[in-house]
């Protein structure tokens, strides 16, 4: 069963604590962080690329210059139709049966603009055959004070061969390295699962494992733990967090 350990995100420390806690391994969901914590699990992992040790594969070399064309823009966290109608196609397509896969246009909007802190989304357009700018691709995405955090991505499932996803992620480590951001946050990794393979891939990538950000090294050597004492019990992971006064919390 799933369990997470969440608070809420308001007021005029908001942009402070979510710094401070996507440090800790949390993820921003609108107005909510929040970090799982099962009972009996400890498989989702949080996952930064370290951007001064990235280094291009030539697989990803390819995938850059495969989509040269593309044009990326950055606006307002603001949700539009033409976003929302490439989220559904990309759901219908990748997660047909998942969590989101009910979601309407007003929840969408809502995803995308309830947000107190900086937030950006970036669309990223193709040419079409006429030479009209279509949209391929979105990314919402948080401007932390030590880098980018990447809080959903969706794409054209048509343009599937293009490695988007992948693009995407490329993409921000230029944007992280032109602002001179040390990371990227991309979100959670399982060990094992296929549908999140590709961000072991990134060179400089870091976990979040036993309260703190190490190299991931060889991800084979990660295994999924389920055991019923793989996780601390609530009142003691609390305990852990460091709130942005430096202070550890207590309860």
């Amino acid at each position: 069963m799933e369990r997470k350990l969440f608070t809420a995100l308001q007021g005029d420390t908001a942009e402070i604590l979510n710094n401070a806690l996507s440090k800790q391994g949390f993820r921003r969901s609108q107005n909510v962080l929040y970090r799982p914590s099962c009972s009996d699990c400890a498989a989702c992992l949080s996952a930064r690329v370290r951007v001064a040790d990235f280094k291009p594969t030539k697989s990803q070399r390819r995938v850059m210059r495969r989509n040269d064309d593309l044009k990326r823009q950055a606006t307002s966290p603001w949700a539009t139709e033409e976003q929302f109608d490439l989220f559904r196609a990309y759901l219908d397509d990748r997660h047909a049966d998942g969590g989101m896969a009910d979601m309407d246009i007003y929840e969408f909007a809502a995803m995308v603009e309830e947000t107190p802190i900086r937030s950006r989304v970036i669309e990223y357009t193709a040419p079409d055959e006429s030479g009209a700018q279509e949209l391929a691709a979105v990314c919402l995405t948080d401007i932390l004070d030590d880098g980018l955090s990447m809080v959903y991505s969706f794409f054209e499932p048509a343009l599937n061969r293009n490695s988007l996803g992948t693009y995407i992620i490329l993409d921000h480590i230029r944007i992280a390295q032109e602002a001179g951001l040390p990371y990227v946050y991309l979100g959670y990794w399982v060990p094992g699962s296929q549908k999140m393979g590709y961000k072991a891939n990134f060179t400089g990538l870091e976990i979040f494992k036993d309260g703190g950000w190490q190299e991931i090294g060889v991800p084979e050597d990660h295994s999924v733990s389920t055991h019923p004492l793989s996780t601390a019990p609530i009142a003691e992971q609390v305990a852990r967090i460091s709130l942005p006064d430096g202070r550890p919390t207590t309860k």
